[in-house]
């Protein structure tokens, strides 16, 4: 280079909020960072800047303890000390949902605002493989760099600069473009984000330190502007920093060495970059790499707290939300405090080691509990705005029937038109009572005046099948807003049946109608839903006359299930054939699970050498018919398996010796435990897919179980949903790659297919897969990965991430007819684990009618992705995006909409009826006013 050189020092720490030691031990080291930060500020007016790590809870924690330091820190920010944001937390990008990732830029940016100067750099340190929907997302935001430091192999200056799509880069600056064409500047940490850590002061160290560093970092620049990072994982502030600079300037005078921050650095930067900079186009998931530190399989590491956060993930954005927002429509005040908090709180756990499972155990521990937290919230939330809009629909329609009717509704909020099998709980024939009043003579006078017999209709009074289960004479209590809480004893029941052709954003109305002298007590005919889930129990007996078609057995034949759409059945090994009726495609051996061992650890699967898989594959197995309903019928599969106990002895050493995991040598034991596997294979009367539910006692360590599925297809490309986008992946690794795993995450589904057939697998928090080069493109989801420690740079045994205990899982099985007919089976993958929701009513008149969908919409190849209120506007915000490469057409049944983007600000481009969607697009739309509803 013939220009001269300028060195940009970044001081910054990168903060894992809990890792190998739990949050508040390190809480305790942030505050006395944050304090040290602070008096070096104070004293050295040389120390111009510091990075807080792009996450504004860094500056929440911080406050917890010293809230008297808030107005330094606001006015340290205004003065561009201290940038804020843009994300609350570092989100580990692919374990969390798309709506999960706007949230966390949207919170972020908004706790930023407060604090003072905004960092408006998309900062991506240590993510776990990036987003290939990133760009769009931070263009939206009014982003136009990220900062990254995986997925990209930089190659230094011998090599060309490539054409668009390729993985490598000679530079550490690239143009980093998302599927719809969207680009922002990236700079790859080609030399990490430590590489200008602990600069030596003296200047005889400082010279061997500096020949290196800027050797290093210059192999890799376009431009004469290097970047030094000043920190690493929870680094202490370099207090004599200045010192050292001035060491550097005495030994370089030829080169300029600042105390830089990422504003002066990038804009310095993109003064002098080549015309021409590669190309990457998509996600950066290392996969041109030996495959060793893609660290893909933190996406099966403790399993059940991805299972939790898929839950609470889409309580939230799924439920919780869109009912507010209907319900704000209607008057109800959007709680936009509430959901802040509970998104906060569900937030906090999503960091890459808190959420990838790659910590130690006490992490967890108290993961559980913000899970818990944020999803009660979330369900109570959801609770009150269901039953605030219940109460305004018209249900006297059920009044005809007496006035001893039950009414109830079902919503669907998952954006999609569908027919739900619902399970609930009624109560009637309520008798409240006083603390001087005997509770016991209280029920026992309940049981004597009511029964269980009745009929359940819907709103045209047409009678529907249904089953019963008498569940006696219970206790509860309502918490009236305006006086002491009311403890009454009831009658109650438990119902399934099936919710026919729900609206996508809307309910059905339904009501139970108790047979004579069923209702009594103080005369009050009301129900309460105590639950509301796919049904579970067995049902005592079914009533109701649909019809022939709803009066219809599901179970066909001996160990088959058959529908109009589908045929399933169950081997004698417990594995299942499909017959796609639509199409005529079968799907053969579907199910067998598979178990090997694993040396590894939380961030790495390695399977010990020579070790030969148990699988369920010609195993006879134990059949069942569990349910057989007109609207859903189940077989129940026991599987018996005997399998390794846990590796053998020599794990242990190799662990406390820190032998790297792919030298282990450590194979399984020779002692066995029994792994008894449940299976219950559920189709149901309108299902497009089979619903498999999978429980199982985990009493072995050390081992990762999966579920086969293979498609019968021969590709070498297959489907991921990942982040507002289905991502077309390789089936087959580069050349360099070398680990013998290559699994991928998903966020719902995996799809194989060819022109004319296909399958997709859907899961319930089920992040991790493979597709095996078998010829059969079968996809392989994993259920469980047991394994005994941390990894990384020390021994941290965790116990706990054996994940002994009780286990469960939820899949579905798609199938399709191939690349033009995928998009049906993708709506139907996303809508699977989004539940129906039942709510109470009373019999009353209503501006409601006893059917009614919000937000009509249509549009080929489009997602929904959610409905919210804006803050600013108090506009309905709702979000769609293009799961394909064609442009399309969103096609709103609408006054008043315009376009906006993920921030959802007021004011955008109009829209009359249509808004055309170029491909891969995410597209947002605000509606002033109410949204149009349509009813019956």
């Amino acid at each position: 280079m013939t220009a001269k050189q300028t060195v940009h020092v970044i001081s910054h720490t990168h903060w894992d909020r809990e890792w190998y030691m739990p949050y508040e031990a390190h809480h305790v080291r942030l505050i006395e960072t944050m304090n040290t930060l602070l008096d070096t500020f104070g004293r050295d007016p040389d120390f111009r800047s510091f990075y807080l790590d792009g996450q504004t809870i860094v500056f929440e924690d911080y406050l917890q303890v010293h809230p008297e330091q808030k107005e330094l820190l606001q006015q340290l920010s205004r003065e561009g000390k201290l940038a804020a944001g843009p994300w609350y937390v570092l989100q580990d990008e692919f374990l969390t949902s798309s709506e999960a990732n706007i949230r966390n830029l949207q919170i972020g940016l908004r706790d930023a605002e407060e604090i003072g100067t905004v960092s408006r750099l998309g900062y991506f340190p240590d993510s776990f493989g990036n987003m290939g929907q990133a760009a769009q997302i931070l263009r939206q935001a009014g982003i136009s760099t990220a900062v990254f430091g995986r997925g990209v192999k930089a190659t230094g200056f011998n090599n060309q600069v490539g054409d668009s799509g390729q993985l490598e880069s000679p530079f550490s600056e690239l143009i980093w473009e998302a599927p719809d064409g969207s680009e922002v500047l990236g700079i790859l940490f080609a030399n990490w984000y430590n590489n200008g850590m602990e600069i030596p002061v003296e200047p005889a160290e400082a010279r061997i330190y500096w020949d290196q560093k800027l050797e290093q970092a210059a192999r890799y620049a376009s431009t004469p502007h290097l970047l030094l990072l000043n920190g690493c994982d929870h680094q202490p502030v370099q207090q004599n920093l200045s010192a050292a600079l001035r060491t550097a300037r005495e030994l370089y005078p030829e080169t300029e060495f600042l105390h830089s921050d990422y504003d002066t650095y990038i804009r310095s930067l993109r003064a002098e970059l080549p015309e021409k900079l590669t190309r990457i186009r998509g996600e950066l998931r290392g996969q041109r790499t030996d495959g060793w530190y893609s660290l893909v399989n933190t996406a099966s590491a403790r399993v059940w707290i991805k299972q939790l956060n898929q839950q609470a993930q889409t309580l939230l954005e799924k439920t919780a939300e869109p009912l507010a927002a209907l319900a704000h429509t209607l008057g109800s005040p959007y709680p936009h405090a509430l959901f802040r908090y509970a998104w906060k709180t569900l937030m906090q756990n999503h960091p890459h080691d808190s959420i990838c499972g790659c910590s130690v155990d006490e992490v967890y521990r108290e993961m559980d509990t913000r899970f818990a937290k944020s999803m009660e919230v979330g369900r109570q939330l959801a609770r009150s705005s269901a039953e605030f809009i219940s109460s305004r629909i018209d249900t006297s329609v059920f009044s005809a029937y007496g006035a001893d009717a039950v009414p109830f509704t079902v919503y669907n909020t998952s954006g999609y038109r569908e027919s739900r099998v619902v399970t609930l709980e009624l109560e009637w024939s309520r008798r409240y009572f006083k603390q001087s009043e005997n509770p016991a003579e209280i029920a026992a006078g309940v049981e004597q005046r009511s029964h269980a017999a009745g009929m359940l209709i819907d709103a045209c009074g047409m009678k529907l099948a249904a089953g019963i289960t008498d569940l006696g004479v219970r206790f509860g209590y309502d918490l009236p807003d305006d006086r002491f809480r009311q403890p009454y004893m009831a009658r109650a029941l438990r119902i399934t049946f099936e919710a026919e052709d729900l609206p996508g954003m809307g309910y059905r109305s339904f009501a139970w109608i108790p047979s004579d002298g069923s209702a009594s007590g103080d005369g009050t005919a009301t129900a309460q839903i105590a639950a509301a889930a796919e049904g579970e129990l067995p049902e005592s007996h079914a009533v109701g006359d649909a019809g022939e078609d709803s009066r219809r057995s599901l179970a066909a034949a001996a160990n088959t299930l058959e529908n109009a759409l589908l045929r399933v059945t169950v081997q004698p090994d417990g594995s299942l054939n499909l017959l796609d009726k639509k199409t005529g495609g079968t799907y053969t051996g579907l199910g067998v699970y598979e178990d090997t061992g694993d040396i590894g650890n939380e961030y790495i699967y390695y399977q010990p050498l020579g070790d030969i898989p148990v699988t369920t594959a010609g195993l006879p197995a134990e059949i069942t018919l569990a349910e057989d309903t007109p609207w859903r019928a189940t077989l129940e599969i026991v599987h018996q398996l005997e399998i390794p106990a846990a590796a053998d002895e020599r794990l242990a050493e190799e662990i406390r010796t820190m032998v790297l995991f792919n030298e282990r040598q450590a194979g399984r034991s020779a002692g066995t435990v029994p792994l008894r596997i449940v299976t219950r294979v559920s189709l149901e009367r309108s299902g497009r897919g089979v619903k498999v539910s999978a429980s199982f006692h985990n009493q072995a360590r050390d081992h990762r179980l999966r579920v086969l599925f293979p498609a019968g297809i021969a590709a070498d490309t297959h489907y991921a949903d990942s982040v507002f986008e289905v991502a077309e992946r390789q089936s087959v690794p580069a050349p360099e790659w070398k680990n013998p795993s290559y699994c991928h995450h998903m966020q719902t589904f995996v799809d194989v297919h060819g022109p004319d057939r296909g399958l997709v697998i859907a899961g319930k928090g089920l992040n991790e897969y493979e597709v095996l080069q078998d010829g059969q493109g079968t996809m392989a989801v994993t259920l469980l990965r047991s394994v005994g420690e941390l990894g990384d740079w020390g021994v941290f045994p965790t116990p706990e991430a054996q994940c002994l205990g009780p286990c469960e899982a939820e899949w579905m099985i798609i199938p399709h007819g191939g690349a033009a007919e995928r998009y049906a089976a993708y709506r139907d993958a996303y809508a699977f684990p989004v539940p129906a929701l039942t709510c109470a009513a009373t019999l009353h008149e209503g501006e409601l009618p006893p059917e009614a969908g919000w937000l009509p919409w249509s549009g080929e190849r489009l997602a929904f992705s959610s409905l919210t209120i804006a803050e600013h506007s108090g506009d309905a915000v709702a979000r769609w995006y293009n799961l394909s490469a064609a442009d399309t057409q969103l096609k709103l049944d609408s006054a008043a909409a315009y376009e906006t983007t993920i921030l959802g600000e007021a004011g955008g481009t109009p829209i009359d009826s249509a808004l055309a969607v170029q491909g891969f697009k995410i597209v947002t739309v605000g509606f002033p006013g109410t949204l149009r509803q349509e009813g019956r």
